[in-house]
């Protein structure tokens, strides 16, 4: 299937395969969608770093994917996976931790000055 690249990147949602809890939203470029279809883990593109990268490189938290899915447009994705340690960076386990009002509703797995230099 061709998936529809705006400007060259595409939304990529992030679910729990199991519990089906949203995990996050990143970016993925081509070369990133085809680096997790080869290697069964998640990579990204980062905008503000403008490079691409793997889930957990540095936290050692990884995103096993176990099955990718497209929306009707074919414009965003959808990761399933199996997700080791904390998904966000702030150390919590979905990046969606918090209501609009700025209420905390998880508590955080994983101190984030321990495990980013």
């Amino acid at each position: 299937m061709e998936l529809d690249y705006q400007n060259g990147l595409i939304p990529v949602v992030v679910q729990d395969a199991e519990t089906r809890e949203v995990l996050m939203v990143a970016w993925a470029d081509e070369e990133a969608v085809s680096l997790t279809q080869q290697t069964g883990y998640a990579h990204y593109y980062s905008r503000s770093r403008k490079k691409i990268w793997k889930k957990g490189e540095e936290s050692g938290h990884l995103q096993h994917v176990l099955g990718i899915r497209t929306d009707c447009d074919a414009d965003t994705l959808l990761y399933l996976v199996s997700q080791s340690g904390a998904a966000c960076h702030l150390g919590y386990r979905s990046c969606f931790f918090r209501t609009l009002d700025g209420d905390v509703l998880f508590d955080r797995m994983v101190d984030p000055e321990t495990i980013y230099k």
